[in-house]
């Protein structure tokens, strides 16, 4: 498989962006509430993805998803926009170096709800490296 199309490299992607989006998110919440900081980022990110889906003619009748399928999205939908309203709130009330370790806490919640609900093992390592992140999370946020 190659590097630019394997689940590393685009889950490093997501890792830049995330700390662009912490960085570029602090500045942007010193003079703005941080609901309609969160609205603006939405609607970019709306029409970021419209282009993106549009370039790649990715585009379907919402009949040809599984209705599973719809209300997960939606599901996950509705728990990042209250993420996002947390964590623009949170940055605008708190040093963004104290900020970003603590939301990224949702990374062991995550791994613990992918082993009780979606059936993934968790190895010595997995274990280990959830709880290392807990361990700098609590350390910096004291």
């Amino acid at each position: 498989m190659m590097f630019f199309t394997s689940w590393l490299f685009f889950a490093l992607g997501s890792a830049v962006f995330a700390a662009l989006t912490a960085l570029f998110g602090k500045i942007g919440v010193e003079s703005v509430p941080s609901n309609l900081a969160t609205l603006i980022r939405t609607v970019v990110i709306l029409g970021l993805t419209v282009i993106v889906v549009s370039i790649k003619n990715q585009w379907r009748p919402l009949s040809e998803i599984s209705s599973r399928g719809l209300i997960f999205l939606v599901v996950s939908g509705i728990a990042t926009g209250f993420s996002w309203l947390c964590y623009y709130r949170a940055l605008q009330l708190g040093p963004a170096s104290k900020v970003i370790p603590v939301d990224k806490l949702s990374v062991p919640l995550a791994m613990i709800l992918a082993f009780l609900f979606l059936g993934e093992s968790i190895s010595l390592k997995v274990l280990l490296g959830g709880l290392l992140i807990v361990a700098g999370s609590i350390i910096i946020a004291i």
